[in-house]
């Protein structure tokens, strides 16, 4: 069995994760005080919702007060949410969600580029390498994940090519009144 209590946790969530169809991203414990704060971070494809978690919230509360062999009777605060916006690319499925997202990249080799994840699968992503300071075209470029030390996706204000995400044959209504009741 595992010595530390983040090993014996995450044990503990992995499958309760997999039966609320989530996957278990990170666990952390931290010492607050006289307290102990537990954060689970958990994930799934289209991304978790505020119901999700709170849900998983619920059921890893009452295991955690059940299974004293893993948290000991000394207290402790839960933290259940998400990765977040700028989340760390770590595994392949961290790559497809990332899908249309820009992300910092740091190389193996020491390298650093900022990169649109175009696709990606078991073994590495196509992204396209954004240029320096705007200047020439983006360029596409296969990255094997043993090439990335560390990657992160980045937040965008500004996405141009957004703009266009409207359907441009659906007129836009800007009414205050409601005509269906005439």
């Amino acid at each position: 069995m595992s010595t530390t209590p983040t090993d014996r946790l995450r044990a503990l969530l992995e499958p309760l994760a997999a039966e609320a169809g989530l996957d278990l991203e990170d666990v952390t414990i931290t010492q607050a005080g006289s307290r102990r704060q537990v954060q689970i971070d958990v994930d799934a494809d289209g991304g978790v919702d505020l119901d999700a978690i709170a849900e998983f919230s619920r059921v890893v509360s009452e295991k955690l007060d059940a299974a004293e062999d893993v948290m000991g009777s000394a207290p402790y605060v839960l933290e259940v949410g998400s990765p977040g916006a700028e989340r760390p690319l770590r595994e392949p499925r961290h790559w497809h969600r990332a899908t249309g997202r820009l992300a910092k990249i740091h190389l193996v080799d020491g390298g650093e580029i900022t990169a649109r994840v175009l696709e990606s699968d078991e073994d590495g992503a196509l992204v396209e390498v954004q240029p320096v300071k705007g200047r020439g075209k983006p360029k596409e470029r296969r990255l094997e994940y043993s090439e990335v030390a560390r990657a992160r996706v980045q937040v965008e204000f500004n996405r141009k090519e957004d703009e266009g995400l409207l359907d441009e044959s659906a007129p836009v209504e800007d009414s205050d009144d409601d005509t269906d009741d005439e």
